[in-house]
């Protein structure tokens, strides 16, 4: 069966420079051994099915697959799979909100309003899902950290579980070089979904600097170019902690040879997280 097909640019500050998204439409006949197989095909951190929801308040249902498994949220893949769907005809019910369905529940997607550098570029952004985990990290898991990154014990200034459906911890560095300079020995990290931030200096068109490194039990990880469920999460503990302000401008993706912005603003009520999705490719799929 033929199936509509996107593959997406989000987050980058220009095109096929942010963090790839392949999405699947009208995926209903599917059944989950095909999502995933075609998955570990694309080889993307992520690729997305779209379809009907199942809950009334939603305007569409979305399930995020890696090549490993399934995902109950993640960022890049809720911003691109919004603008895929109302770009093939979605119309959503509040003309001002798109409520997706997903792994965590409801999430809210809106256009980003705010200034954006990207030129003509969509700009949207979804609202920060609650924390299911947060508070310090216990003293073995703070130490892991240190040997895998490398680091004096010193050099973590704070740290914080920040699990919003992958299960994030993090920990704030003293500066972006700090972070950029960052040569993980992934055995000893072992298995582990980890933030790393840093500010940049006063002037900089970001304010922080960001690393999302995925570990694993056999000794080796992974490193996503720009991730959203992330900066989400970080920015509810950054901005919640007084460490950061209520917006900011955060980058990612430059030890991969990417250029991710991600846009954050907290309204006082809740944390959004927007950046530009650029469309690369479009046609059909035969599923």
């Amino acid at each position: 069966m033929k199936h509509r097909f996107d593959q997406l640019d989000v987050f980058g500050a220009a095109p096929l420079r942010g963090n790839p998204l392949a999405v699947v439409h009208d995926a209903a006949g599917l059944d989950d051994a095909r999502m995933a197989a075609f998955a570990r095909w694309t080889n993307l951190s992520e690729t997305t099915f779209l379809l009907p929801p199942s809950d009334a308040r939603a305007d569409y249902r979305v399930r995020i697959f890696t090549p490993l498994g399934e995902l109950p949220f993640a960022g890049h893949p809720t911003l691109g799979s919004c603008h895929a769907w109302v770009a093939a005809g979605g119309r959503a019910r509040d003309a001002g909100v798109v409520v997706q369905q997903c792994g965590v529940g409801l999430v809210a997607v809106r256009r980003d309003t705010l200034p954006s550098p990207q030129g003509n570029a969509a700009r949207w952004a979804f609202q920060a899902p609650p924390l299911r985990r947060s508070g310090p990290l216990d003293a073995a898991t703070l130490q892991r950290i240190r040997a895998g990154l490398r680091l004096d014990a010193g050099a973590v200034h704070a740290h914080q579980w920040v699990d919003n459906g992958p299960p994030w911890c993090a920990v704030l560095l003293e500066s972006a070089a700090q972070v950029r300079a960052l040569v993980p020995d992934w055995a000893r990290l072992g298995r582990i979904d980890l933030g790393v931030v840093g500010p940049h200096p006063p002037g900089a068109d970001a304010q922080f600097e960001l690393r999302a490194l995925i570990g694993n039990d056999s000794g080796s990880g992974y490193e996503d170019p720009v991730t959203g469920s992330l900066n989400a999460s970080v920015a509810q503990w950054l901005i919640g902690a007084a460490l950061a302000p209520a917006s900011y401008v955060a980058s990612q993706g430059a030890a991969l040879q990417r250029d991710g912005r991600v846009f954050i603003h907290s309204d006082g009520a809740a944390v959004w997280v927007g950046g530009a999705v650029h469309e690369c490719v479009r046609g059909e799929v035969t599923l």
